[in-house]
Order: structure tokens, then C-alpha cells, then sequence
């Protein structure tokens, strides 16, 4: 097992390059933290370069299964502490490949398009939600945030490796998409002839979620086949986008979902 001491070491300089989007696109590579999301990585055959332990957690690494020692490197606690992106580390993480983009298209049946979601907390839990509803996939346009982001990671407990998540695209080349899959666009708004959220119910299409302060662009909107909205009897104003999209799904449910 490698061992790293200094935190001005030239590969732990790397890997801290792996906190902003700038580092993870140049670097083809992002930075995961925790046990969990490390074995849910391994589980979903994600490409891993490195397993990075703080000296102090060496005796767990049997928590983690199907590790090969050559990709483990031991790091001292101050330089394993200038890459934690957590309050409280947990003295492991992972450096994993960014997969290849491939050709852009949409080969199932109900997908969610969030269309600039941009609170990364919010992109993660809009994902796993995705993921428990059973949809096809989820469509971010170039205006969210990056999915590598170590909050969406975290947010979404892995769920980003369950389903196709096509992302960065431009809003033409989403429509193109849209447009060859003959799918129907949902957005979601409040309008007068918006359509009650349970209109969705077993539908197949393409669901958009829109921008934390502006909601579904012009863009979405003009060309939805229908839009729909939440009913609120209640006095607030408005839901927060991931938990609207909790409500608002277009999968029939075939089991029950736990909240945690």
C-alpha cells in the first residue's frame, strides 16, 4: 500500500483539482467520500482509479469488498483532510472515471428533463427520486449543475449509477431528441390550463422540472404537449422542486416507497 504524507504532494494536488468542475472535466475523473458510496460504486461496476484511506481507517478497509490493493494509497490525516469535502470525513474516499458521453437519445419510455435545477442538494434528491419512481432516465440541460458535484453525489445515495443520466446538453439538441422518441413533454407550471398532477398517473412522456426561482423555461413550455401543476389548499406559495417531484411522477407504482 502507497503511502502520501505531505498534503503539497503532487497527486493529492491533483485530486484536490477534483472539488471544482473545472478539475473533474480536465481530469476526466471525481472524487466520491464515505463507505457507502464507495461500495455502491463498486456494486454498479464503476470505473475506480484510486481508494484513498486516512492513516486512521487503514483497519477498516475490510469494510470494503473487491478492492485490489494496487489502487489503495494510505494518506496521512492533513493530507487526506485538504481533499474531505465533508464537515465530518469518514476517512475514505474514491476516485472514479467519468464514463464517456455517448450518442444522445431517449430508448425509453418515461424520463424526467430537469431543466436548469441548479442547487445541487436538489439535483441529488430529484435523481434518487427518479430512481424510485422507476423512470427511463433523467435529461439535465447545460443550465444545472454538474452531476459530479460531490453534493448531487451525496444527495442522491448512489442513485446517479441506476439509471441513464444524460447530461450537458443543449436545449436543441434535448428537443431533437425528444421529437425522434415521439414522446409527449409534461412541464410543470402554474397555469390556467394546466392539468392536476394526477393527470400524469401511468403516462408515458418526458416530465420537465424547471429552475429553483423561474420554473420551466419558454423553451420547455411552448413545446409541451400538456402542462400540470400541484394543487395547494394550503397557504404557501410554492413547493421546493425535489419535493414536488416526489408528488408529481409519470410511473405507475409497482411498490411501495420508503421515505428516509
Amino acid at each position: 500500500m502507497e503511502w502520501i504524507q505531505s498534503k503539497n504532494n503532487d497527486r493529492v494536488k491533483g485530486w484536490r483539482k477534483l472539488q471544482t468542475a473545472k478539475g473533474r472535466k480536465q481530469a476526466g475523473a471525481y472524487l466520491i467520500e464515505g463507505p457507502h458510496l464507495i461500495q455502491e460504486a463498486l456494486k454498479t461496476s464503476q470505473v475506480m482509479e484510486w481508494l484513498l484511506i486516512r492513516e486512521d481507517w487503514v483497519d477498516e478497509l475490510g469494510l470494503i469488498e473487491g478492492i485490489d490493493d494496487d489502487r489503495v494509497i494510505q494518506l496521512s490525516k492533513e493530507a487526506f483532510d485538504t481533499l474531505a469535502m465533508t464537515q465530518q470525513s469518514q476517512g475514505i474516499m474514491a476516485v472514479l472515471q467519468i464514463p464517456g458521453t455517448s450518442h444522445f437519445g431517449l430508448k425509453g419510455d418515461r424520463y424526467l428533463l430537469c431543466d436548469g435545477v441548479q442547487d445541487p442538494g436538489n439535483l441529488g434528491t430529484l435523481i434518487r427520486t427518479a430512481d424510485a419512481a422507476g423512470l427511463s432516465g433523467v435529461v439535465l440541460n447545460q443550465g444545472c449543475a454538474d452531476l459530479y458535484n460531490d453534493k448531487v453525489i451525496r444527495s442522491s445515495q448512489g442513485s446517479l449509477w441506476h439509471l441513464p443520466i444524460l447530461h450537458g446538453w443543449r436545449n436543441d439538441q434535448i428537443l431533437e431528441a425528444i421529437r425522434e422518441s415521439q414522446l409527449p413533454i409534461y412541464a410543470s407550471a402554474l397555469h390556467r390550463q394546466a392539468q392536476s398532477y394526477q393527470y400524469l398517473t401511468g403516462k408515458k412522456g418526458v416530465l420537465v422540472v424547471g429552475n429553483e426561482g423561474q420554473g420551466v423555461s419558454e423553451t420547455f413550455l411552448q413545446r409541451a404537449t400538456e402542462r400540470v401543476y400541484i394543487p395547494m389548499p394550503g397557504q404557501a406559495e410554492s413547493l421546493n422542486v425535489a419535493v414536488a417531484l416526489s408528488l408529481i411522477h409519470i410511473s405507475e407504482p409497482t411498490r411501495p416507497l420508503y421515505i428516509s
